[in-house]
C-alpha cells in the first residue's frame, strides 16, 4: 500500500500532523500493519494537499514552530475508499528473529534459547496491550475484527515457539556445525 492511501487512512481517524500519523505508525493502531518513514509520509502529505485530498492548518504552539495539522477532505476520503477496493498484496513475514533461526544450527544453542525466551516475551507483553485496550482505534467492527485477528496471530506464535523451543535447542546441541561460541 502506498504512503499517500496510509496518510489518507491515518487521518481519516481525525486531525493530525505528519509526526502524529508517524507515530499511529510506530506504536499505534497501524504499527502491526505497515511502516511508514518521516520520508514517505511528508512527500505524501504534500502530494494530497496540492491534489485536495487533504487540507492543512497551522496551529500555533508555545516557544515552538507551529505545527502543522491535516485532515482528509470529501475528496480524500472518496480517495481512500477506491483504494481500498483494490486487491491487497499477500501478506509479507518480515523477522529478523526467523532469519536468524533458519541458521540456528551455526549459534550457541544458549543464545537460541535466548532469543526464542526474548520472543516469547515480547509477544506476551504485546498481547497484553492489545487484550487491555483497543490502540487509540475507533471501536467498529473492521477494526475489533483486526484487533482479534491480531491476537489470535500473535498467540499463536508465541504458543508455537513455547511447545517447540526446548526441541530446537536439542536439536542444534547435537549439531556437528556449530561454528559460533
Amino acid at each position: 500500500m502506498d504512503a499517500k492511501t496510509l496518510c489518507l487512512g491515518a487521518l481519516l481517524r481525525g486531525e493530525a500532523s505528519g509526526y502524529e500519523i508517524k507515530k499511529a505508525f510506530e506504536e499505534g493502531p497501524f504499527s502491526h500493519f505497515h511502516q511508514a518513514s518521516f520520508g514517505s509520509i511528508y512527500p505524501a502529505l504534500n502530494a494530497l494537499n496540492a491534489e485536495g485530498l487533504i487540507a492543512g492548518r497551522a496551529q500555533a504552539q508555545d516557544k515552538r514552530p507551529d505545527k502543522k495539522l491535516y485532515a482528509i477532505t470529501a475528496k480524500g476520503r472518496n480517495a481512500l475508499i477506491a483504494a481500498l477496493m483494490a486487491e491487497p498484496a499477500p501478506d509479507a513475514v518480515r523477522s529478523d528473529l526467523l532469519f536468524i533461526l533458519s541458521f540456528a544450527h551455526f549459534l550457541p544453542p544458549a543464545r537460541v534459547g535466548h532469543l526464542i525466551d526474548q520472543r516469547i516475551a515480547w509477544y506476551r507483553e504485546a498481547l497484553d496491550r492489545m487484550e487491555d485496550c483497543a490502540c487509540g482505534m475507533i471501536a467498529s467492527p473492521g477494526s475489533s475484527f483486526v484487533r482479534g485477528m491480531g491476537i489470535a496471530v500473535y498467540r499463536a506464535a508465541a504458543d508455537y515457539l513455547e511447545a517447540h523451543r526446548d526441541e530446537l535447542v536439542a536439536e542444534i546441541s547435537e549439531s556437528a556445525t556449530l561454528v559460533a561460541e
